[in-house]
């Protein structure tokens, strides 16, 4: 293992999200912030609990849970789709390094800013609602292994994309919608039986539910069956990023 390399990549990422603090880190907390104000003022006064949890702590796991699948995403395809588009790609590939020092290096620095942006806006929620966690190594399970998972899927995305355009189909068109309709602001139990069934589909419902039931033990789906979920993802896609890297797609040409 050339931790050398690892290091080197994993510091220059690193470096990149100091570069562009505004909009790494302040950024998204602003956003969280003005969710809790928007959904916790108008939709809490309407709402005052759910499941014996007040409305405003019962939405910041699936807000934490929002934020940290954009920002994982979006930094995971940047950080591989620029050494691209610059041509530095080349010089990693024919540098003594291994496809699994490459993996490790980007993801996991992609991985450590979701994860400190995640943390920054826990430390956020608490200064607008009362928050408890009664799992607190579960908590961070959810946390790691989800921000490894999505780091992952965004390095694929940064991999197959050729341009800009493509780049930001997923964080801004998929993972949103997937994320709002994922039970991040209300309970999948208030829904019809048959949009239940539906929400079942959404993979980010088995991230949001599992990552909730480690605060306030209530969740819409069975905790393992979402750590299984997050496994099973994680599975795939260092499946499809061992092909790419075996077949050489859209990196050697």
């Amino acid at each position: 293992m050339n931790l050398e390399a690892i290091k080197s990549i994993y510091k220059a990422e690193m470096h990149r999200m100091r570069r562009t603090l505004l909009q790494s880190v302040i950024s998204p907390v602003i956003t969280t912030s003005l969710y809790f104000i928007v959904f916790g003022t108008a939709i809490g006064s309407r709402i005052q609990t759910v499941d014996g949890v007040q409305y405003g702590a019962f939405i910041t796991p699936g807000l934490i849970m929002l934020t940290l699948l954009t920002q994982c995403i979006a930094n995971g395809s940047i950080g591989i789709y620029f050494p691209k588009f610059t041509g530095t790609i080349y010089e990693i590939l024919s540098a003594p390094v291994a496809m699994t020092e490459i993996v490790i290096a980007y993801v996991g620095a992609a991985a450590s800013k979701g994860l400190i942006i995640g943390l920054i806006i826990l430390a956020t929620a608490s200064f607008f609602v009362d928050i408890r966690i009664a799992h607190p190594f579960m908590m961070l399970l959810f946390l790691v292994l989800t921000a490894i998972t999505f780091s992952l899927a965004g390095f694929i995305i940064g991999i197959w994309a050729k341009n800009f355009e493509q780049l930001n189909i997923v964080p801004m068109l998929v993972v949103p919608p997937l994320t709002f309709l994922g039970g991040s602001f209300y309970s999948i139990d208030m829904l019809p039986p048959f949009w239940q069934a539906v929400s079942h589909l959404n993979p980010v419902l088995y991230l949001v539910s599992g990552f909730r039931w480690s605060f306030y033990e209530i969740a819409d789906v069975n905790p393992l069956v979402s750590l299984g979920m997050i496994a099973l993802f994680l599975a795939i896609c260092l499946s499809v990023t061992a092909w790419m890297f075996r077949t050489g797609y859209r990196l050697r040409n």
